[in-house]
């Protein structure tokens, strides 16, 4: 049976079912919806990532969904965003010459700098750099995988609540109210990557 409280926003990315396979497996059944009013219902909403920003943008505003998410972030509605769902909330992104995002977050999103493979792709350690309860049970610089080109800047620098050592010191996870976004996946994170949505999704329906 679905459980109506968790919505996964289905945009057409590719990795809905590792997402959904991942919330599973902590015993929840999660609804994968493109449609506005399940995931205006849902009391915890996961926002996955994978593909291009101008793609993952027209197909959020086609949709309805941009505004849905505006609307959740306003709220103070708990929300996980996920690599390019991360990078969609700042005002825009280098990527493609220059992609206007959903601008929830003020800032952009910069290309990873010379002198580094790109993609950056495999496993590196998130710093923690705020106490909270996202991070409940993780140890301090657990490695997590990553797969992506760009990385977050966000001009309030209190949001960054992790950081990646990868030619640059980077923003890997970012929080602001109830919006909890990373640079990596989760879901293919082994232990501490389900440990961090179990913790997500205890926040959002406690």
């Amino acid at each position: 049976m679905r459980d109506d409280r968790i919505a996964i926003i289905d945009y057409g990315a590719g990795n809905l079912r590792s997402v959904a396979n991942a919330i599973t497996k902590l015993g929840y059944q999660p609804r994968v919806t493109n449609n506005p009013d399940d995931v205006l219902g849902a009391a915890a909403v996961i926002f996955p990532g994978v593909g291009a920003a101008a793609g993952t943008m027209h197909s959020l505003v086609q949709s309805g969904m941009s505004e849905v998410i505006r609307q959740l972030i306003s709220e103070g509605r708990p929300l996980f965003a996920i690599c390019i769902g991360m990078q969609v909330m700042l005002q825009g992104t280098e990527e493609g010459g220059w992609q206007e995002c959903l601008g929830v977050v003020p800032g952009i999103v910069r290309r990873l700098g010379s002198g580094v493979k790109i993609p950056h792709i495999g496993w590196n350690q998130v710093k923690q750099r705020v106490a909270h309860p996202t991070f409940n049970a993780i140890p301090d610089e657990a490695n997590f995988y990553f797969v992506h080109s760009y990385y977050v800047d966000p001009d309030d620098k209190t949001v960054i609540a992790g950081t990646t050592e990868y030619g640059v010191s980077m923003c890997s996870v970012m929080i602001k109210g109830n919006l909890v976004a990373t640079q990596f996946h989760p879901e293919k994170s082994g232990e501490y990557g389900l440990r961090m949505y179990a913790n997500f999704l205890h926040m959002a329906l406690s």
